[in-house]
């Protein structure tokens, strides 16, 4: 599967610089990373086994009303682009191989 990490990347950046510019931002928060499956019939578990291996925090969501995804926590993260970035490169890169796409991310303080 192709991927264009430099305009994921380029994304992460506007929507940090977006929300920086309209917040008093914390220097720590748990960030969530949500990544979709690419089809029907892919596994998340094999996903969540992997990124719990690295330090996520995994939770399959099936029940909100959209279609099924599966979030992927770092605890007490810098709160920075470069931070941000650093997790959601990681998360991605294991999503791909793993028939996950990328859905962006979103953060607890």
């Amino acid at each position: 599967m192709s991927h264009d990490f430099e305009t994921q990347r380029a994304e992460t950046v506007a929507t940090y610089n977006e929300l920086q510019a309209e917040n008093d931002l914390p220097d720590m928060a748990d960030i969530d990373y949500f990544l979709v499956p690419g089809s029907a019939d892919v596994d998340w578990r094999p996903l969540a086994d992997v990124l719990t291996r690295n330090g996520f925090i995994c939770e399959f969501i099936e029940d909100d009303g959209d279609e099924p995804y599966l979030v992927a926590t770092v605890l007490d993260q810098a709160l920075s682009v470069e931070g941000v970035w650093i997790s959601e490169e990681v998360a991605t890169k294991f999503a791909l191989d793993h028939g996950f796409r990328p859905d962006g991310w979103g953060f607890a303080a």
